[in-house]
């Protein structure tokens, strides 16, 4: 007997998972060619970025919920990641996952009251719960207050801890695939058809039998782990954390325009959204930056407001109107 599952795996699509991979293959051979090390840098970024638009993703473009404070879990798991490390000894290849984990903890505890809220309730419930993480770091002076905590300097793989960018470079690439991966099959499953129902009509959703509650939550949970996953490696990456930068309303709301500008509650969308903005940001801003006139946020801004005007839907669908005006 078929179940609604088997039909649904045998109709997924596997390409984008063989082109993933493929590119994966493709970004991991760079630092081969490249030996600039602001490029990789880049790079790096850029593939964050969309991995943490990825994850934003799941709650703000399939489950409909805007989410301004989503780099709490960001500072939840590198805050883990690094205070693990340093007072316990335990190495981040343990701590990345634990992180993941009390981010995700995190999202449940406060998921039952904001999810119940819509819109820009929803929007403003999560800058509140960022704001109160950002209060509590910086008062918690084991956690190193408003000094902020430092990685270990040296040349450990096994902590992961290495003086080039290369090695983190190849760790973000295998991460961005990871999380391509796990949204690819999420948004493709029955919790991802349920997604979809609850953003586009909640009410309808339920008297079809959704368990709304229950998915909401799952998508929090879910996006708020991978999230924290990612904070863990951006500490042990950037090496030196601190509140204002982990929890950081900037972060938050860079992380919701590069799924914006490349295409909300889409798969690619993000990560094209990163693609252009992220070299776009640095570039600028190593440019002119400090001449101190602001040029670079200028053409940052520029970029932004030409995307939202002439593609509403983001990057994603120049694809689909080239189709169009071909045929």
């Amino acid at each position: 007997m078929t179940t609604h599952t088997d039909t649904t795996r045998a109709l997924t699509p596997k390409w984008p998972l063989a082109v993933a991979a493929a590119l994966a293959v493709a970004l991991a051979a760079v630092p081969l060619a490249v030996t600039d090390a602001f490029t990789i840098q880049v790079l790096l970024l850029a593939i964050m970025f969309g991995a943490l638009g990825a994850c934003w993703n799941l709650v703000g473009g399939f489950l409909g919920r805007i989410s301004f404070g989503h780099s709490v879990f960001v500072g939840v798991g590198g805050y883990a990641t690094l205070l693990l490390l340093q007072h316990l000894k335990l190495t981040p290849l343990i701590g990345i996952p634990l992180g993941g984990l009390i981010s995700a903890l995190l999202a449940w505890l406060v998921g039952g009251p904001t999810l119940r809220l819509s819109g820009h309730y929803f929007a403003m419930a999560t800058i509140a719960l960022l704001q109160i993480g950002l209060l509590l770091m910086v008062n918690w002076d084991w956690a190193g207050g408003a000094v902020g905590l430092e990685a270990p300097i040296g040349d450990a793989p096994w902590m992961l801890l290495f003086r080039g960018k290369v090695p983190y470079y190849w760790i973000a690439v295998a991460l961005a695939f990871l999380t391509f991966c796990a949204t690819y099959f999420l948004v493709h499953s029955k919790t991802g058809f349920y997604w979809r129902a609850i953003n586009g009509d909640e009410a309808a959703a339920r008297s079809l039998g959704v368990p709304a509650d229950r998915y909401k939550m799952l998508a929090f949970v879910l996006s708020a782990g991978m999230t924290g996953v990612w904070g863990g490696f951006f500490a042990m990456y950037v090496g030196f954390i601190d509140p204002e930068s982990m929890f950081s309303l900037t972060m938050s709301v860079q992380v919701v325009l590069v799924a914006i500008l490349g295409g909300v509650g889409t798969l690619l969308g993000p990560w094209l959204g990163a693609a252009l903005l992220l070299p776009l940001s640095e570039g600028t801003r190593v440019l002119w930056g400090s001449s101190g006139l602001g040029l670079d946020l200028l053409v940052f801004g520029l970029a932004i407001l030409l995307v939202t005007l002439f593609l509403p839907g983001g990057l994603v669908t120049l694809g689909r109107r080239h189709g169009s005006a071909r045929s």
